[in-house]
């Protein structure tokens, strides 16, 4: 619906004379959106917009207040702070940017599907795409719930507002300034719709831990078992293409807490990786490219509507926003029974790990804190090697807190809940990237398939020397050799040297956490030469 004036933004004390467009539908916000030129329709119903100089997250001009709320509860060694005072010189500049507005369009949501740990949030964007963009993305409410409904948390979206670095503290001219006291995000300076999730992300990291819910950077579903499989993995991993999976019930693909009772999806939508997708490999999600209600980013088309899905020329990180509900078999409630598996999705360009491992609840733990992966060359200016990458708990940069918070958490689910890990290496085999190959799809789903069914803890394994997890050493309907790394490679002692190279990298990596952990963390460290 569209209502003239305040709305209801002056409770919040939020002042305009703009039009209010708001909890519109998908459609609508796709019909404003190219009514006002923010975006094109492809030829089969999708919206096509571009997101200009910043298409990933702006990282470094992320910053939380710092005040007697957070000073002694966020981990300030890895999240930027600013001075309260900038932030109400922020903040002033942005009330003052929203009055001069013709119209604005407000979504009212929910961060969580599970009721007793969900927040209300309230999202005011200048642009209609990014209304719809969050509008997916988030838990939609019922007719119901959206009468009186009360936001907690509000988040401020004006890609056209400048930060000013010497007034408001900042780096840059854009700015996600992030006040847990005042329970207000304000985004400015970037059109990347991913900010506005990702602070909901942060916020519910920050609030669900005190509360006993492990918060996860994770997709997840359900089998034909009713067991449910949780994925944690960094950007390119497989997280979003392996739990889209037919034979099993999509939970969600990104961010889910851990309960007492369930694993519940924070998001109503999927945001997936768009370059070079597959239509044979990744069916499900190259389906929604041709459907109505899909928001692409940076998606190359041409004047007939046609996109091509290979071309990189605005962006390598192009992306698609769509509902859960055009995922084939998603779970009705957005949630699931507690994990029986949990498993941990690296790619690994160097060609060392294989391509599973089982974890013991310590070895899940120095893993999860870990958060390994590795750049390839080509990727990145500059990148000519492969590169190690590791985001403690598979997403440093949307934990508020210390990762021990989060690691301890996640051992005490795991010991209550009895559920198996698992390290899955979607990287390379046969050689470093460059040399050797990318893990073949198919015997990835082979192995995941075998391990959440429980087949593959009925075989034999072998002992990583390494890294000392358990390797299984065959499995039917998987290359033999492929389980065996080293083997892979035409030099064995060149595969050793790689091992050692990052063992020696995880070893560094790990050092700043071990006083945080347990002795049987640290003996599942893997040992340098």
């Amino acid at each position: 619906m569209s209502v003239p004036l305040s709305h209801s933004l002056s409770d919040q004390g939020i002042q305009t004379d703009a039009t209010i467009h708001a909890n519109l539908s998908s459609a609508q916000l796709t019909q404003r959106a190219l009514e006002s030129g923010e975006g094109k329709r492809a030829k089969n119903g999708p919206l096509v917009v571009e997101t200009g100089k910043h298409t990933g997250r702006s990282a470094k001009d992320k910053f939380i207040v710092r005040d007697n709320e957070t000073e002694d509860t966020v981990w300030w060694d890895n999240n930027a702070s600013m001075t309260p005072e900038h932030f109400d010189a922020l903040k002033a500049d942005f009330m003052t940017a929203v009055a001069g507005k013709d119209t604005l369009y407000v979504a009212d949501l929910f961060g969580g599907s599970q009721p007793e740990h969900r927040v209300k949030v309230r999202v005011i964007n200048q642009f209609a795409w990014h209304n719809q963009f969050i509008r997916t993305l988030l838990c939609r409410p019922t007719a119901d719930e959206l009468n009186g409904f009360v936001p907690e948390y509000t988040i401020i979206d004006l890609p056209d507002f400048k930060a000013d670095p010497a007034r408001h503290g900042t780096r840059s001219e854009t700015v996600v300034a992030v006040n847990l006291k005042e329970k207000l995000v304000l985004i400015g300076g970037t059109k990347y719709a991913g900010e506005m999730k990702k602070s909901v992300f942060g916020i519910l990291n920050y609030l669900l831990p005190p509360k006993g819910v492990m918060p996860m950077h994770c997709s997840a579903n359900i089998g034909p078992d009713g067991k449910t499989a949780v994925f944690f993995g960094l950007s390119g991993t497989g997280k979003t293409t392996l739990s889209a999976d037919a034979s099993r019930t999509l939970i969600g693909d990104d961010e889910h807490g851990w309960s007492d009772t369930a694993v519940f999806n924070f998001e109503g939508g999927c945001y997936a990786k768009m370059i070079r997708l597959d239509p044979e490999a990744e069916p499900e999600i190259y389906a929604t490219t041709q459907m109505e209600g899909t928001v692409l980013e940076n998606v190359v088309m041409d004047e007939n509507g046609e996109i091509d899905l290979n071309d990189n020329s605005l962006a390598e990180n192009t992306r698609g926003a769509y509902p859960l509900s055009s995922i084939p078999n998603t779970s009705e409630d957005n949630l699931g029974p507690v994990p029986s598996n949990v498993i941990m999705l690296t790619a690994d360009a160097f060609g060392v790990l294989p391509p599973i491992a089982r974890l013991t609840p310590d070895q899940a733990m120095y893993h999860f804190l870990s958060g390994y992966t590795a750049k390839v060359a080509g990727t990145e200016i500059g990148v000519t090697e492969p590169e190690a990458t590791f985001s403690t708990c598979f997403g440093a940069p949307f934990m508020p807190r210390h990762p021990s918070v989060y690691g301890n958490l996640l051992k005490k689910r795991i010991a209550e809940g009895g559920a198996q890990c698992w390290l899955v290496n979607t990287g390379w085999t046969g050689g470093k990237y460059g040399t050797g190959n990318r893990m073949p799809i198919k015997a990835t789903r082979a192995l995941l398939n075998a391990a959440l069914d429980g087949s593959l803890n009925d075989g034999e394994f072998r002992q990583d020397r390494n890294f000392g997890f358990d390797v299984p050493v065959a499995v039917p309907g998987v290359d033999t050799a492929i389980l065996d790394p080293r083997s892979t490679w035409s030099d064995g002692e060149e595969y050793d040297a790689a091992a050692q190279k990052l063992v020696q990298l995880f070893v560094d990596n790990f050092a700043p956490f071990e006083a945080h952990v347990d002795e049987g963390v640290r003996q599942a460290a893997p040992a340098a030469a």
